[in-house]
């Protein structure tokens, strides 16, 4: 009888245990490391509903993201490595679901002016500054001020000439997995000299799974009726264009595969997407919708969110297949999506776009949403 009673209580828990989506979490200790002098370690997010994500503080990154497809299914579906080793030798794509700073995307011959005095950023990337120079956001250490079962706060000091922006910039960015199954970052950032700010995350999705195919057969929606183009080295031009008639009118939905390979020169400069929309707002400061990509195998659909005035859409056209995932598939063209919501390309050299300088006394503060959803 008392073996019974035990057999009763505990099949409730094996069934518990095993009937719930199944998610395979990275060890930790493949990531327990010292950089800079600094501790970097993995640390694992899980809502209610039992999506679950790992993030890493070198570079703040995104490691990997659980979440269920349309049958219940749990996919991790995004980019990234099984290691910390292989984030810091970089095989592939450098910025894999890295924060990005202290300016996102490209700066112009990487020089502006500011208050008079010019500033020669790293021009590494065809002559142009990309994301912040060659030691940026994404390769240092953030502290890691608290941790919960859902939650995580980073923080970073900026210190004044770093990669040659001025000013100490003060960054303090948390990620949250919500029971509503979304992914929020939240960015706040003060300086004590005026300097540009421009952050952004840069995590590259796969609905089906990463390392999964590629992306041509999702359905995207972008809420913009403008676009920024840009030159031969993906610099804006400084013209919104409408996108009306172009490949780049995503304002009801469309396969990103039918358009991708039109002969259209500015899909010929960015080798495919890889532009900032101008997105229809109705207020400055708002957290609206943006955007919607669908999958429609799984019937996993992630909608954008955001604070910011742009999103730059990049169809991931330079992976090559040189960098192996964390399933041990290689990274192969177009295999991801990253959606970054942002401030325009190379603002501080267009007074014409919205403004990305901060000054003392002022504080950034930027709101991104990622909310998981099953058609």
């Amino acid at each position: 009888m008392k073996r019974l009673l035990s057999l009763c209580f505990l099949l409730p828990l094996l069934v518990g245990c095993n009937s719930g989506p199944k998610v395979t979490l990275l060890p930790d200790s493949q990531f327990d490391t010292i950089i800079d002098g600094k501790k970097v370690a993995l640390y694992t997010l899980k809502n209610a509903k039992g999506m679950a994500m790992q993030v890493t503080n070198y570079g703040a990154r995104v490691v990997s993201l659980w979440a269920p497809d349309r049958a219940g299914k749990m996919s991790d579906v995004v980019l990234g490595y099984k290691d910390i080793h292989s984030y810091v030798n970089n095989p592939g794509e450098r910025f894999l679901g890295a924060a990005i700073g202290r300016y996102g995307n490209r700066i112009a011959n990487g020089k502006f002016t500011l208050d008079g005095k010019e500033y020669q950023l790293a021009a590494y990337n065809n002559g142009q500054c990309l994301h912040g120079g060659l030691k940026s956001f994404d390769r240092v250490v953030w502290n890691v001020d608290s941790v919960m079962p859902n939650k995580i706060c980073f923080s970073y000091l900026s210190p004044d000439g770093e990669e040659n922006f001025p000013g100490n910039l003060n960054v303090k960015m948390t990620y949250e997995l919500t029971d509503n199954d979304d992914f929020e970052i939240n960015y706040t950032a003060t300086t004590d000299k005026a300097t540009p700010v421009n952050l952004t995350n840069h995590t590259f999705f796969n609905l089906k799974g990463e390392g999964n195919g590629d992306i041509l057969a999702y359905e995207l929606t972008i809420r913009a009726s403008h676009f920024t183009p840009v030159d031969s080295l993906l610099i804006p031009t400084g013209e919104l264009k409408e996108t009306l008639g172009t490949p780049f009118d995503f304002q009801k939905p469309r396969q990103i595969g039918s358009r991708i390979d039109m002969d259209d020169p500015q899909l010929r400069n960015g080798q495919g997407y890889d532009h900032n929309w101008v997105l229809d707002r109705h207020t400055d400061k708002n957290l609206e919708w943006a955007a919607t990509v669908f999958e429609p195998g799984t019937g996993r659909q992630l909608e954008v969110w955001t604070t910011e005035p742009g999103l730059q859409f990049y169809s991931g056209n330079f992976f090559d297949g040189a960098a192996t995932g964390k399933s041990g598939q290689p990274y192969d063209y177009r295999c991801g999506i990253a959606l970054e919501t942002q401030h325009f390309p190379d603002s501080p050299n267009h007074p014409d776009f919205p403004n990305t300088i901060l000054k003392p006394g002022e504080t950034y503060q930027q709101t991104c949403v990622y909310k998981f959803r099953i058609k």
